[in-house]
Formats: C-alpha cells, sequence, structure tokens
C-alpha cells in the first residue's frame, strides 16, 4: 500500500499497542463499526513473551462523516478504556510526509531514495538534503531540493555546535523521519532522544554483527558467506537501535572487500527503502528494543 493520491485511496491509520487482554480487537472493532468506518487493512499481533498486545488498521476515510480530530476525540476514550499504558496514534494518509537525508559522500542511498520519490514509489516530500561534504550537493539540486553544507571538525569533541546546527535545520521542517542515508556521523544522545523514533539508519552490515565503522573490511577478515545490511531506529547505543528491516546477500572466499562493498551498496538500497516505506505508512511499532511490523 503507498501513501494516498486520491480521494478514494485516502486513508485514516489507526496503530495501537497495549497490555495484551480479552476483548480488544471486538473493542476497536465495534468502535470502528459505530463510526461508519469502513476498515480495508487489520493486522494484529499478541507478543507472549510481553504480554503486548499490537494492531494496525486502516478505515477508508470517505466513510467516516467526521474530520480525524474529531475521531481522534472519541477513539481516546476507547483508548482509555484499554487502560493507562496504552500508546495509540491516527494518521491520515492525505498528509504527506515529510523527510529530511543526512549524508556525507556515499550517493547510493541518495540517489536510490531521491529517485523514488521522483518516481513516485515513494509518496513523501524531501524538504531538505544536509551533508558534512560538499560533494552531493548536485544531486539534490538536480532533483529541485535543497542542500545545506555542514562543516564537522575532525576532532570529535569539537562537533557540538556542527549537531545543534544540523538540529536547527532539520527540525525547521518538523519532519516525520530523518534519514542517516551513510551519514557516517554518530549522532549525539541528546540529539537521538530528540529525535528517537524520528531517527532511522541504514547500518552496512548485519547487525547485532559487525558493528560500527568498516564492517564489510570486519566480515571480510572473519570470512563470512552471508553479508547484509539493516535499517533501524536510532539511540544513544551505536547501532542498537529496534530494528526495522534486514537483508543479506551470498559472497564468498573469491570476494575481496571492495567486492563486498559494491555488492553490499545494493542491499543497503533496498533495506533502507523498505524500511522508510513501513515508518511512513506507519507499519512499525516500537516496544522496548523490538518493532512489530505489519508489513
Amino acid at each position: 500500500m503507498t501513501l494516498a493520491t486520491s480521494a478514494d485511496d485516502r486513508r485514516y491509520v489507526l496503530t495501537l499497542g497495549c497490555p495484551d487482554s480479552t476483548g480488544i480487537v471486538a473493542r476497536i472493532s465495534t468502535f470502528l463499526a459505530e463510526v461508519g468506518g469502513s476498515i480495508v487493512e487489520a493486522a494484529y499481533h499478541a507478543d507472549q513473551d510481553s504480554g503486548w498486545f499490537f494492531t494496525r488498521q486502516a478505515v477508508r476515510a470517505s466513510s467516516i462523516p467526521s474530520g480525524i480530530e474529531e475521531l481522534r476525540e472519541k477513539f481516546s476514550v476507547v483508548a482509555k478504556d484499554l487502560g493507562p499504558e496504552t500508546e495509540w496514534r491516527l494518521a491520515d494518509t492525505g498528509r504527506r510526509k515529510r523527510v529530511v537525508l543526512l549524508v556525507s559522500k556515499e550517493a547510493h542511498c541518495l540517489h536510490d531514495l531521491l529517485g523514488r520519490v521522483a518516481a513516485g514509489e515513494l509518496e513523501a516530500d524531501v524538504c531538505a538534503v544536509i551533508g558534512n561534504h560538499r560533494g552531493l550537493e548536485p544531486v539534490a539540486r538536480r532533483h529541485g531540493i535543497d542542500y545545506h553544507y555542514v562543516s564537522f571538525p575532525k576532532d570529535p569533541a569539537e562537533r557540538g555546535p556542527a549537531f545543534e546546527q544540523v538540529r536547527k535545520l532539520v527540525d525547521a521542517h518538523d519532519p516525520h523521519a530523518v534519514v542517516l542515508a551513510r551519514f557516517m556521523q554518530i549522532l549525539p544522545p541528546e540529539l537521538c532522544n530528540h529525535w528517537a523514533g524520528r531517527a532511522i539508519n541504514i547500518h552496512h552490515s548485519f547487525l547485532p554483527s559487525f558493528i560500527g565503522a568498516r564492517p564489510y573490511h570486519q566480515a571480510f577478515t572473519r570470512g563470512v558467506k552471508l553479508i547484509g545490511a539493516t535499517c533501524h531506529y536510532v539511540t544513544p547505543d551505536l547501532d542498537e537501535g529496534p530494528i526495522i528491516e534486514q537483508d543479506v546477500i551470498r559472497v564468498s572466499h573469491n570476494d575481496s572487500v571492495s567486492d563486498m562493498v559494491r555488492q553490499g551498496r545494493d542491499v543497503e538500497k533496498i533495506v533502507l527503502s523498505r524500511g522508510l516505506r513501513w515508518h511512513l505508512e506507519d507499519r512499525v511499532l516500537v516496544h522496548g528494543s523490538k518493532t512489530v511490523v505489519f508489513s
């Protein structure tokens, strides 16, 4: 399912997580029926280990006589009945999501995401591209997107002002997603917390293997037969945020590090685009260190 492009395709998407108990599905379904909601998608998951219930429901917006704000107000009563720990959100697919991309020198993820947006495969507004090098500025400009260059000192201890500048540039757009498209900078904890649930990273390994820098070199040294990529939310713990999507490809003893890098780029692009799409479509529910993805 893509984001709505016409009135008939417009959806109101409800995502909810709460302690599991009997009757949750019936309570939500009854509410949606009472307000006239025509359900076009419904997914559920009950996690036995955590005792947590998750759901994502999409209803045809045209079937709801009231607007989304009134619908939120009415559903808040249902959410309250389900318990004080209930976490929920109601989104309108008729409102395009905003995205800001953070980049460095590697161009493949930027090319891929901007190409998908231009082709209508990823329906979102890329508000800005921010980079710590100037090399990718022409790529953004060709797509009519503002590019902001922020200089980062070599000494990590002196990068505070640079990150503050990035924060101001990003926050000016109030984006639904801040994508580290091979940004290659470790966000400070305060920025991770500030963008919690919105900052998405692509790591070029199949986590939790080979965290940190130069994972392809680590993989080559270990002689692995599979390499992969991981799309995950950014947290203060390096490369340990909740995982949204992963994939792998097979390599052999004949492959050099450069071969692995070249092949890995293809996986990175696919994994990042999938993860971003699912995030923008409200298909990812986070609970603790794990995610439930209704893909």
